[in-house]
């Protein structure tokens, strides 16, 4: 039994902060050319990476990595201030600032939080670099908790002065389920008054929802250190809804398509387009109908670094 129809979700894809920082990237190799040093990936998604490499971009884990007087982007994802200080000593040409602007709003929070005297528990993963970064903000008044187990047994001085902050690319459902227990066991926490979780992570895991309620299979194009990604299928399978993780239509394995007639599609928030339409064409080439399911359209942009503003 083939598949029938294939549905794509809406919004899916690219949010402003990977926008930004991927045409941070294309504008600092027009205006400087090769070679540009980014401090992890850009984004995490292979394709975009692997296209930069091939343009002239290197992708290093540490700053001992970039020779005296190159160029440096820091990613989306942000990073520590022991960071910064290491690159303002290494004599570099330029430093571009390419963090999304919703990641630099909790390193604000953290820092405002962490001047007034509160312990801050920072809801995430502890290896991903967004985390790693954020938590560099103030290392000693943050406990990192990852899971409903570790929010049971968090202790910090001073359960009285408590601060909760977010990983920005974390399950909406996951992590109200996190809160729920740190609020049970620290009345007195409190909260930034819009919560971290941002709006395309929230906006792509509502979409999987109405997604899920259409289809017998999801396929989320992504990659597989994409946190976003990953929590996209979580959502799926949430609602009974078998969901797979691919880089592209290649990676599809047609044992997952076995008496399946409706499939779904989405990407995260890292993924270029195309490869969901050349996903999608896999199945068209293969006789199903392709049809969209809109939720909310999104008008969300982020401003360049200035010193990649304007087109040289």
């Amino acid at each position: 039994m083939a598949v029938k129809k294939v549905i794509l979700a809406q919004p899916r894809g690219f949010c402003a902060g990977v926008e930004m920082a991927v045409a941070t990237v294309e504008r600092a190799l027009r205006k400087y050319g090769p070679p540009l040093y980014v401090f992890h990936e850009i984004v995490h998604n292979r394709y975009v990476v692997q296209d930069f490499i091939r343009r002239g971009v290197a992708f290093v884990q540490s700053l001992e990595e970039v020779p005296v007087g190159a160029k440096l982007i820091f990613s989306a994802h942000g990073v520590s201030p022991v960071v910064w200080e290491q690159g303002n000593k290494r004599e570099l040409q330029v430093i571009i600032d390419a963090t999304c602007p919703l990641v630099e709003k909790v390193h604000r929070e953290v820092r405002r939080f962490a001047a007034q005297g509160y312990w801050i528990i920072l809801v995430g993963h502890p290896e991903h670099d967004e985390i790693v970064g954020t938590s560099g903000e103030s290392p000693e008044r943050i406990r990192i908790v990852a899971n409903i187990e570790q929010a049971e047994q968090v202790s910090v001085s001073d359960p009285e002065r408590v601060a909760v902050l977010t990983q920005t690319t974390l399950s909406v459902d996951d992590t109200r389920q996190i809160l729920e227990v740190l609020r049970e066991r620290f009345p007195k926490m409190i909260t930034p008054p819009k919560e971290d979780i941002c709006y395309a992570t929230q906006n792509r895991q509502d979409a999987v929802k109405e997604l899920a309620r259409e289809v017998e299979l999801v396929l989320v194009v992504g990659s597989p250190n994409s946190e976003n990604s990953n929590q996209l299928c979580r959502v799926a399978r949430s609602k009974g809804i078998p969901a797979y993780l691919i880089n592209d239509f290649h990676d599809i394995d047609p044992a997952w398509l076995e008496g399946v007639e409706r499939v779904g599609i989405t990407s995260g928030a890292s993924a270029p387009d195309r490869l969901v339409q050349e996903t999608a064409d896999y199945f068209k080439q293969r006789g199903a109908e392709i049809a969209n399911i809109g939720f909310v359209e999104e008008n969300v942009h982020f401003a360049l670094p200035s010193e990649v503003a304007h087109p040289s």
